[in-house]
């Protein structure tokens, strides 16, 4: 759950950077730098896990092995 709420922050601070009100603009570098890894790290770490939790994949993963 914290790593989806954290993708969540980070896909709405890459709308926000279109229009010039990114998170690094009104926290300071340090904190806005530790947001970006947190982000980052939670994508890894979403990428890795997926096809542990995607219905879909499971679905399709069954479904081929028939």
């Amino acid at each position: 759950m914290v790593t989806f709420l954290l993708l969540v922050v980070g896909g709405l601070n890459w709308l926000l950077e279109v229009f010039g009100f990114g998170i690094g603009r009104w926290l300071p570098s340090a904190v806005a730098q530790g947001i970006y890894v947190l982000v980052g790290l939670s994508a890894i770490y979403e990428i890795a896990i997926h096809k542990v939790n995607c219905r879909t994949c499971n679905s399709q993963t069954s479904s081929m092995r028939m």
